[in-house]
């Protein structure tokens, strides 16, 4: 069982980050992700440091990368250091993958996603569970191939600071798991493990959504002997329908420098913070100072919620 309190001291110096995709426009949870990283980062006497996730070339919006760093400039969320692209760092992935076929932890897979739904024991949270086909050798009938981690039999747990205790057995709740995808691009899973290890992340606050998925990276970082960063999930907002917000959710939602301020003031809201109401049209310095001051991880709440944007 792996604890990430075991791996990291409470005495490291707080390194943060956000690390959004620029498949679009910034929108209201986009920014929820924002500056919850940002305060927690600040708070803490750390540095808040800026990725742009452009792994998957089909989505990325031209100009959507140059807008989220503009906006996050005239809100006054600066941050430390370059700003790292994902679509950079290929060769540093390749080497990565490398390092872990040399320890004998990566297999080759040409199996479709058919004969993965077809052969699976059973669904699990993140789709059917991979049976193990091709460990012993490919067995699939797809020309291209994938390359999965193989999984250790085993219950990983951990803290999220927010979302609180979480347990996982990957092998019987995913199964083996895609580094490296049969279209010839890097898994999300591989790059944010190596880019937040490469850059010192002790850290990572970020979206619900992805509370699934951070079992699949810890076991990553123990493959590669690294260090695990802290966890602090936040709270999805969601729809009266219970999806969650998206860009598509209306331009009340998307972010711009006139009304960024006031987004901001409903995102302290939403994270359980209460600011004065009089902050509610001020300018954004000022509601990021009141923020900085008060900010409260213990009073975030540890659910999603429903969201209305209110004028």
């Amino acid at each position: 069982m792996a604890m990430m309190s075991d791996n990291i001291s409470q005495d490291m110096p707080v390194v943060g980050r956000f690390a959004p995709s620029p498949t679009g426009p910034m929108h209201f949870g986009t920014l929820v992700a924002a500056l919850g990283s940002y305060l927690m980062a600040r708070q803490a006497g750390g540095t808040w440091r800026v990725r742009i996730e452009d792994l998957d070339p089909p989505r990325v919006v031209p100009g959507a990368a140059d807008q989220m760093l503009f906006l996050l400039e005239a809100l006054g969320l600066t941050w430390d250091g370059p700003v790292v692209c994902q679509s950079q760092r290929f060769e540093r992935y390749r080497e990565v993958l490398d390092l872990l076929r040399a320890k004998d932890l990566l297999f080759d897979c040409n199996c479709s996603r058919r004969e993965v739904l077809a052969s699976a024991p059973h669904r699990g949270e993140d789709g059917p569970v991979y049976p193990g086909t091709c460990r012993t050798g490919m067995r699939g009938r797809r020309a291209e191939t994938a390359v999965r981690l193989r999984v250790a039999n085993r219950t990983l747990s951990f803290v999220d600071v927010i979302f609180g205790p979480r347990t996982q057995n990957l092998e019987t709740e995913l199964g083996d798991f895609v580094l490296h995808r049969a279209d010839g691009e890097f898994a999300y899973q591989l790059a944010v493990v190596v880019d937040d290890m490469d850059a010192g992340i002790t850290q990572v606050v970020r979206g619900a959504d992805l509370l699934a998925s951070t079992p699949r990276q810890i076991y990553l970082y123990e493959c590669l002997g690294a260090a695990l960063p802290y966890y602090y999930h936040l709270p999805l907002a969601l729809s009266a329908s219970g999806e969650k917000l998206s860009k598509r959710d209306g331009p009340a939602l998307i972010v711009t420098r006139e009304n960024g301020a006031q987004l901001m003031w409903q995102v302290l809201r939403f994270l359980g913070q209460n600011p004065p109401d009089e902050l509610r049209r001020s300018q954004p310095r000022e509601l990021l100072d009141w923020a900085l001051a008060h900010f409260s991880c213990g009073a975030v709440p540890a659910e999603n919620r429903c969201f209305s944007p209110k004028p």
